[in-house]
């Protein structure tokens, strides 16, 4: 294929060393192998990723799904971020045993602790499936016909593809749907807690040091793989036994300086570095504002309660940060674009992209933009109130959030029954009918949602719920704001709400409907479904059909620059330097701080900024063990040129000889942007040093035995 060849072409092209984009890892030889070595690196393309020996690649984890862990001893211990294991360190806790107070140290294995629903995945291989994944599509297929066909030749292709009888495959999309690539995966279900610090020292600085820079929060924590005799995935089993890996990562004590190689390989989420400009103004100007105002007044309910009681501190602690994490960042991003001035940037590379096209020979690709101009402008109040919806009725409000898995439930039950009707049991009576149904898909489909409310539950409080419906509905619906059903509705408490969803499936429909609640939420959610997700679906299918034509024209038409695909949760590598950076007129941020900021932050009693009483004791005694920079002084972040995104936390920070010097964990404010527009004079990830993280394990915790087990050492003193 056309585009194949010229994806080739980027790969083995001889280019400057630049810092930017999110690499394949198992396509580094060539280009990118050059680059990394001009900036400083030492590491070949094989000893990142490869598939016969040992290599990089075998020591990084998928954690669950959403952030990235990394293996740092032979007895599959995982090093990950404190915000990506706080959920695991939540569900431990209580008022008498306070984890997230006081931390968490396993003294042994025995005292390490299981995880339900927590899992973890290896990539095996990697493998270019474009040719097989796209037989049979054109052009001329509408996105449903187009989707289908993919989707069956993915299907065929997995079911083929040879693995092992515990392996599992996924089939993902590259560069807008021009290049699919197969992965081999194992995953680990068996994964115990083993140490966490104390959220003074895991979340330090919270909110408002989050997206900022200097940092000093030591934002990681410690898990273990377990797996079976045989060194398979297992289900968790008192028998299992440390998983050996095979690779983990060396730790370097010898730390770093500004200009330093860095490289970090994880599962970054999402980025969309091929927007046109009239989406990315869509996004910062219409979505992003509206989301952080409800965002905005949410917080500002769950901040108040959580100060409280110790109670509801806990119960609120992983969701407020969920909360106020995308929060903050839609704040940065608007920044971040408005000060690099990217969309008019946007619109000068549109400019020469739409001269490059005026030749006869790019005919087909002349009204790319023009279409992308009529179809963002219809698909705007779409994006915008669908946006809203899910901000008010999923991710804030927990009853809101009851009210729609609820009505997805009935729209389940509902459907079952046409199904049945329709199948075998045709000609058996209502009766019959009824029956076949109570024990079939109904009985899954409560199952579901069940389970569903009993998660919400967990960690709920009605008061605050309603505390925050209350702020929060009046920029969704300004005339129908009244939450008198919270004193009404069965679905703020547990027990009432499980008695609501006892009996047949026709008087559990008929109880849901007739809860105040439900009357309240319904309508509101039947036009999401009815009007604004087939809407939604419609116009975004007509601009990924249009984007997937764009991103080909652009390298076909402008093959000197430079393209890498966007992230989408697979494995990538991003490498850059230790660099600082300045924000703003006359201000400069050193690229690493240090132990004596956390000190000059520290605010007794205060939930942000209150340093535990021993590591100010190690700091007054400088009782830093073999953990300082070379000045005497801990280091605690750093800043790199690395392009990270959400499912970077946890990701491994790798120097030029392939050791670990420290753990991703954010960006810098105006750098969130680099979804978007990765601009290299603002754009910065955040890094806690691994030697803060020894010095914590080590100085403050007193688990010496987890040391013991990593392999510390110094590759500048060679």
């Amino acid at each position: 294929m056309k585009l194949l060849k010229v994806l080739l072409l980027f790969i083995c092209v001889n280019v400057s060393a630049q810092q930017g984009g999110m690499w394949i890892p198992s396509l580094l030889k060539g280009m990118n192998e050059t680059e990394m070595q001009s900036l400083g690196s030492k590491l070949s393309a094989d000893d990142i990723y490869n598939v016969n020996n040992s290599s990089l690649k075998d020591a990084i984890v998928h954690f669950n799904g959403g952030c990235t862990a990394e293996i740092i001893s032979p007895k599959g211990l995982l090093l990950t971020n404190h915000h990506c294991g706080f959920g695991q360190i939540q569900s431990h806790s209580s008022v008498e045993e306070d984890y997230l107070k006081d931390g968490f140290w396993a003294m042994s294995l025995d005292e390490e602790l299981p995880n339900k629903n927590l899992e973890v995945t290896f990539i095996i291989s990697i493998e270019d499936v474009t040719k097989t994944v796209l037989n049979g599509v054109s052009d001329d297929m509408s996105p449903k016909e187009t989707q289908s066909l993919i989707q069956k030749n993915t299907n065929g292709l997995q079911k083929s593809f040879k693995k092992k009888e515990w392996q599992s495959t996924k089939v993902k999309a590259f560069f807008k749907g021009n290049q699919y690539f197969l992965f081999v995966t194992e995953s680990f279900e068996d994964i115990r807690l083993v140490g966490a610090p104390p959220s003074a020292i895991g979340k330090f600085g919270s909110d408002t040091d989050n997206w900022i820079f200097p940092r000093h929060t030591g934002d990681f924590s410690m898990f273990r793989i377990y797996a079976d005799k045989n060194n398979r995935p297992a289900k968790y089993s008192k028998d299992n036994v440390p998983y050996v890996p095979k690779h983990f990562l060396p730790i370097s004590l010898d730390g770093i300086e500004e200009g330093d190689f860095t490289m970090v390989f994880g599962f970054p989420g999402r980025t969309n570095e091929y927007l046109p400009a009239v989406a990315v103004e869509q996004i910062t100007q219409k979505v992003n504002p509206t989301n952080i105002k409800i965002r905005e007044e949410a917080l500002k309910v769950i901040d108040a309660a959580m100060k409280t009681d110790d109670r509801t501190r806990i119960q609120y602690a992983s969701k407020q940060a969920s909360i106020a994490n995308y929060w903050k960042k839609w704040i940065g991003e608007n920044q971040g674009i408005e000060k690099s001035n990217a969309i008019a940037k946007k619109r000068t590379f549109e400019t020469t992209f739409t001269k490059a096209i005026s030749k006869n020979k790019y005919k087909k690709y002349q009204t790319l933009l023009s279409d992308f101009d009529t179809l963002y402008g219809e698909f705007e109040s779409y994006a915008v109130k669908r946006s809203n919806f899910f901000e008010i009725f999923y991710r804030n409000n927990e009853l809101m959030q009851t009210m729609f898995r609820l009505y997805q439930f009935e729209q389940r039950v509902e459907k079952e029954k046409l199904k049945l009707s329709k199948d075998e049991t045709k000609g058996a009576t209502a009766e019959k009918l009824k029956e076949i149904h109570d024990t079939e898909g109904y009985k899954k489909a409560k199952e579901y949602v069940i389970s569903q409310i009993t998660r919400i539950q967990k960690n709920y409080n009605a008061n605050v719920d309603k505390g925050v419906f209350e702020a929060i509905m009046p920029l969704y619906d300004a005339k129908n704001t009244n939450s008198d059903f919270y004193n009404t509705t069965s679905f703020t408490n547990l027990t009432d709400a499980l008695k609501v969803l006892e009996g047949t499936s026709d008087n559990v429909i008929t109880a849901i409907n007739n809860d105040a609640a439900y009357k309240f939420a319904k309508p509101y959610i039947a036009e999401f479904y009815n009007d604004l997700e087939p809407n939604y679906q419609r116009i975004n299918g007509e601009i990924a059909k249009v984007q997937k034509q764009y991103m080909k024209a652009l390298m076909e038409v402008l093959p000197s620059d430079r393209y890498y695909p966007d992230a989408n949760s697979t494995l990538r590598v991003t490498y850059g330097q230790v660099k600082g950076y300045a924000p703003r007129d006359a201000v400069y941020y050193n690229p690493v701080s240090y132990l004596d900021g956390i000190v000059e932050k520290h605010i007794p009693g205060d939930y942000e900024f209150n340093v535990p009483e021993k590591l100010l004791e190690l700091y007054k005694n400088k009782d830093y063990g073999q953990y300082a920079d070379t000045n005497g002084k801990v280091p605690v972040c750093f800043l790199g040129t690395n392009h990270t995104t959400g499912g970077n936390s946890g990701s491994p920070a790798i120097d030029a000889h392939g050791n670990l010097i420290g753990l991703n964990f954010d960006r810098v404010w105006e750098g969130t942007m680099s979804d978007m527009n990765y601009d290299p004079s603002i754009c910065r990830n955040i890094m806690v040093d691994a030697r803060y993280i020894l010095f914590i394990v080590d100085k403050y915790a007193g688990a010496t035995h987890l040391i013991d087990e990593m392999k510390l050492v110094h590759p500048k003193k060679k």
